[in-house]
């Protein structure tokens, strides 16, 4: 007989404990087959990716609704045994009040965490005004608070991938988002040790999402003596798999071969990985 699933308040607890000492690693499933995947990988924690999810539904990214977002992480979160944190963007809204509708929609859907960030998606304006944000960021803690559910909230700025890479910047949004409420902070973007040590110093003690979008050279070992406490990777894994995919689409297009095939998972193996899960969670 399978054994109990954990409840959503048991997922809330174990991440925000995966937060308070070392450093782990978040991967970015983007659909459900991915999620369980990585969990029978080994991972303790995953992250929905906004790009990851848009370019599976053939959509750029940014251009997923709310309501198609709300369905993806209720699905995330009720198909996975560990905690999901949420890429909630820009909580889908410009106002405050309605970020924090929006917020507690998130909540309901059962993930464990939330993400709300300060970009736009306008490129002649590509960051909120800095209280617009920093009322943006309030109004999320607010909502979170008054669920009492345990969501973890981190609070993200976006400059370093907005065309804004100005770490002064970074360092005072990241700062006032800490001293409002936010659980952990983020700055996407920022690559080279110097920026990350000033980000994750500037917040200290507070946890800090570090993303490594590529390999930029750190190993998570180098990123948690940083003092990085969670890694995040976006849409790369995403973007592993659309690379797999138009490789193996110009092969087979010119020069008519097939060689993108040698070394790929079998039916079987994901067969036998697929059947189990579902044989754990009593569902074959």
């Amino acid at each position: 007989m399978a054994s109990p699933r954990p409840s959503t308040a048991d997922k809330r607890k174990t991440y925000r404990a995966l937060h308070e000492t070392g450093c782990f690693v978040l991967p970015n499933p983007w659909d459900i087959g991915s999620a369980r995947y990585l969990q029978h990988a080994g991972f303790k924690a995953l992250a929905s990716t906004s790009a990851g999810y848009a370019f599976a539904q053939g959509l750029p990214d940014a251009a997923v609704d709310r309501d198609m977002m709300l369905a993806h992480l209720r699905d995330l979160a009720a198909e996975t045994d560990v905690p999901i944190n949420a890429d909630y963007e820009g909580g889908y809204a410009d106002d405050p009040g309605e970020v924090a509708a929006n917020v507690k929609l998130c909540i309901d859907t059962g993930v464990a965490g939330l993400s709300i960030e300060d970009a736009t998606m306008d490129d002649s304006i590509p960051l909120y005004d800095f209280d617009l944000a920093l009322a943006r960021v309030r109004a999320a803690r607010a909502a979170i608070d008054k669920t009492n559910s345990g969501v973890l909230f981190t609070a993200r700025t976006e400059g370093f991938i907005r065309n804004r890479p100005d770490i002064d910047e970074t360092v005072r949004r990241l700062k006032a988002f800490a001293d409002a409420g936010a659980d952990c902070l983020y700055a996407p973007g920022v690559r080279s040790r110097e920026h990350i040590e000033a980000v994750i110093k500037c917040v200290a003690p507070k946890p800090v999402n570090i993303l490594m979008p590529a390999n930029l050279g750190f190993s998570v070992r180098d990123l948690e003596q940083m003092g990085a406490r969670r890694i995040s990777v976006g849409g790369s894994l995403a973007r592993v798999a659309w690379t797999a995919v138009a490789r193996a689409a110009k092969e087979m297009l010119d020069p008519g071969t097939f060689t993108c095939f040698d070394g790929t998972m079998t039916n079987a193996e994901l067969n036998k990985l697929f059947r189990e899960d579902a044989k754990k969670r009593n569902l074959s």
